[in-house]
C-alpha cells in the first residue's frame, strides 16, 4: 500500500512538496519524486513486494510513469507470460508496465488485486481504481492544473476555496458515505470502484471497466476452492502478516483456512472497558483456542475515545458515518505497533453471502407487492407517518417504489425532508441509485437479493466500509487484505442462482456449508453481534453532542425541533447512527466552513 500523488500542468514545488507531505502515513519507506515543467509526479512506499530499493517508485520505462498503490496478486503469473520484457525488479508494479505495454488499458481485465494507480503514457494520464474500490483516488481539475491524490487532504491546498458539495451531504445522510464522482469538497471528484480516467490535453473521459452484474450465471459451486485461493494469494507476502479476529465467522473462517494452508496467524480482538455488552473477547477466544492461534486482545476505554476521536474523524477527510472507524483505527494501531506490516480482514462475505438479516426481511415484504387490494393500504401509510424504518418500508412497497436501497440507508427523504431546513421529495435520493438501478434492470438477473448484493457492493461495501478500512489502517503504514473480496470468487457467488444462494433461508447458507469442514458448530452458529461498540454511550459521556446543535446554530442547515428530537433519541438508545452521522458532518463543518 502506498500513497500516489501527481500535478499536470503549472504548480510550485514548495506548494506541491507540502501536499505531498500530508501522505507521508500511506508509505513511510520511501518518498519518490519526479518534478518537471508542467508535470509533479510522486509516491509514498510501503514495501510489501520486493521491498529492495530498486523497486521504488515512480516507476519509469520508456515513455511509460507509474505511480502504483496496492497489490497484484497473480504479478508472478503475468511475468510468465511477459517473458522478454527486460525486468530489472521482482516487483507487481513493474509487470502492471509490462502488461500495460503489451495489452493497453485492456490490460486492466487480468490483473487480480486491489489498487489505484497513475500511470503516464506520454501526453495521456490514465487513473484507475479496482474492481471492488478497495482504493482510492481522488482527482481535481481546473483551468491550469489537474492534480490526483489517494486521499482528498493532498488536493485542498489546490481548491480556490472550501465550499460544501450538498449533493455529497444529501447522499451522506442517506447512505453514510458520498456517492461517486462526490466528495463533500466542491471541485474535487473519486473515482468509483471498477472505474478508469483518461486526462489528455485538458479533457477528462472517463469508463466502467468492470462490473458484477456481468457475471455470468453459473451452477457450478467452486466457492470452496476459489476461497481458499483467495486466501493463499494473499498470504504471500514479504512481510509480517496478521489477521483480525471477531466472534463472528468471516475472519474464522479466514484464519481457519489459513491454518489448512499451514499459517498459523497472528490474530487480534477488539474489547471494550466496562462495556462487555459490545464485547466479542470471548468469543474470538474461543475461536483462536478452537484454531490454536495466537490472539491478542486490544481494550479500548472511553479515554481512548476522547484522545483519539478529534484525529480520527481529521485522517477521515470528510464525514463517513461508521461509528466503528474510532475503535478499529486503534486496534490497526497496536497492530502496526507490534511489527506488522499486512492484515487479513472480511470485508464483502456478508454481502455475497446474505449475511445481514434483514435481507431476508426485505424479501419477506417484497412479496407484499402482489397484494391485489392494496389502495387502503397505500392510503393508510401515507396519512400515518413513523420514523421507524418498518413504515418506510411498507409504504415503498405500497406505493410501487425502490425498496431497497442499500444495508448502508439511513436518512430517509421524508427524514430529511423534515430535518432540513430545505424541500427534500420523497423518493429524492433514487438518483444516486439511478445508474446502477439501471444497470441491474438491464442485466442477467432479476431476484431481488442479487439487486441487494450489487448495490451493496458497490456502494455499501466500496464507498462505505472499505473507505473506513483504507484510512484507518494507512493511517498506521498498514495495508489491508479482504479474501472475501476476490473478484474471481464474488463472480463465482453472485452467478449462482438466487434459490442455492438463499439455501433454506438462514444467513450465509453457502458459507457455513463450507465452515463445516473447518469450524465447529458453536462457532458456526453464534448469533451474528456485528462490529458493534459503545460510541453512543461515549459521545454522551465526554459532552460532546452539544457541537451539533452550536455548528447548527451558525449554519441553520437543519430544523432545531427536529435536531433535538434526534438528540434526546440517541440518549435513549435509538436511532443512534443517525445522531452519529449529525455529529461527524457537524465536526467537519466546523473545521472546515467555520
Amino acid at each position: 500500500m502506498c500513497g500516489v500523488f501527481g500535478i499536470i500542468g503549472e504548480y510550485t514545488a514548495a506548494k506541491a512538496r507540502a501536499a505531498l507531505a500530508t501522505l507521508r502515513h500511506r508509505g513511510r519507506d520511501h518518498c519518490g519524486i519526479i518534478e518537471e515543467e508542467g508535470l509533479f509526479i510522486a509516491h509514498q512506499r510501503l514495501s510489501i513486494t520486493d521491498t529492495h530499493e530498486r523497486s521504488h517508485q515512480p516507476f519509469r520505462h520508456q515513455k511509460l510513469l507509474l505511480s502504483f498503490n496496492g497489490e497484484i496478486y497473480n504479478h508472478k503469473l503475468l511475468r510468465r507470460e511477459l517473458e522478454g520484457f527486460g525486468w530489472k525488479t521482482h516487483s507487481d508494479a513493474e509487470v502492471l508496465l509490462a502488461a500495460y505495454q503489451k495489452w493497453g488499458i485492456g490490460c486492466l481485465s487480468r490483473l487480480e488485486g486491489m489498487f489505484a494507480f497513475a500511470l503516464m503514457d506520454g501526453e495521456k494520464l490514465y487513473l484507475v481504481r479496482d474492481r471492488a474500490g478497495k482504493k482510492p483516488m481522488f482527482y481535481h481539475h481546473n483551468s491550469e492544473t489537474f492534480v490526483f491524490a489517494s486521499e482528498i487532504k493532498a488536493i485542498k491546498p489546490f481548491l480556490p476555496s472550501i465550499k460544501m458539495n450538498n449533493e455529497a451531504m444529501h447522499s451522506y445522510l442517506s447512505f453514510l458515505a458520498p456517492t461517486p464522482p462526490h466528495t463533500f469538497y466542491e471541485g474535487i471528484e473519486k473515482l468509483q470502484s471498477g472505474e478508469w480516467l483518461c486526462f489528455e490535453r485538458g479533457k477528462i473521459t472517463k469508463q466502467s471497466y468492470y462490473d458484477i452484474l456481468n457475471t455470468p450465471r453459473t451452477d457450478d459451486n467452486r466457492i470452496e476452492t476459489l476461497l481458499s485461493q483467495s486466501i493463499e494469494k494473499r498470504l504471500d507476502t514479504d512481510v509480517p502478516i496478521a489477521a483480525l479476529l471477531s466472534g463472528g465467522i468471516d475472519s474464522a473462517m479466514i484464519c481457519a483456512i489459513a491454518s489448512s494452508q499451514g499459517k498459523k496467524l497472528p490474530t487480534f480482538t477488539l474489547g471494550y472497558d466496562e462495556y462487555t455488552g459490545y464485547d466479542e473477547r470471548e468469543n474470538a477466544r474461543a475461536t483462536a483456542e478452537y484454531l490454536g492461534l495466537d490472539n491478542t486482545e486490544v481494550v479500548i476505554s472511553r479515554t481512548d475515545f476522547d484522545e483519539n476521536l478529534d484525529t480520527v474523524l481529521e485522517q477521515m477527510d470528510e464525514p463517513l458515518n461508521d461509528p466503528a472507524a474510532l475503535p478499529l483505527y486503534l486496534l490497526m494501531k497496536r497492530i502496526a505497533r507490534e511489527g506488522y506490516k499486512v492484515v487479513l480482514s472480511g470485508e464483502g462475505s456478508d454481502e455475497l453471502f446474505l449475511g445481514y438479516r434483514q435481507y431476508f426481511e426485505y424479501l419477506d415484504i417484497e412479496k407484499a407487492s402482489t397484494l391485489a387490494h392494496k389502495n387502503w393500504l397505500k392510503k393508510y401509510f401515507h396519512s400515518n407517518f413513523s420514523m421507524n424504518r418498518e413504515w418506510e418500508w411498507y409504504k415503498r412497497i405500497f406505493d410501487e417504489t425502490l425498496l431497497f436501497r442499500t444495508s448502508g440507508e439511513k436518512f430517509t427523504d421524508l427524514q430529511q425532508n423534515l430535518l432540513l431546513r430545505a424541500n427534500v421529495r420523497d423518493n429524492e435520493s433514487l438518483r444516486f441509485l439511478a445508474s446502477y438501478r439501471e444497470k441491474f434492470e438491464n442485466s442477467n438477473y432479476s431476484h431481488p437479493s442479487h439487486w441487494y448484493s450489487a448495490i451493496d457492493l458497490k456502494l455499501f461495501v466500496g464507498e462505505h466500509f472499505l473507505t473506513k478500512l483504507d484510512r484507518v489502517s494507512m493511517a498506521h503504514t498498514l495495508e489491508t487484505r479482504a479474501p472475501f473480496l476476490d473478484h474471481t470468487l464474488g463472480e463465482a457467488i453472485f452467478g449462482l442462482p438466487h434459490e442455492m444462494r438463499l439455501g433454506e433461508g438462514g444467513t450465509k447458507f453457502l458459507l457455513k456449508q463450507i465452515g463445516e469442514k473447518y469450524l465447529s458448530g458453536e462457532i458456526l452458529n453464534r448469533k451474528k453481534k456485528g462490529f458493534a461498540n459503545p460510541y453512543m454511550e461515549w459521545l454522551i459521556a465526554s459532552d460532546r453532542l452539544k457541537l451539533i446543535k452550536e455548528v447548527n446554530t451558525q449554519t441553520g442547515l437543519f430544523h432545531p425541533i427536529e435536531l433535538d428530537k434526534y438528540i434526546e433519541m440517541a440518549k435513549r438508545g435509538k436511532f443512534k447512527q443517525h445522531t452519529w452521522g449529525l455529529y461527524g458532518l457537524s465536526h467537519w463543518m466546523k473545521r472546515e466552513l467555520l
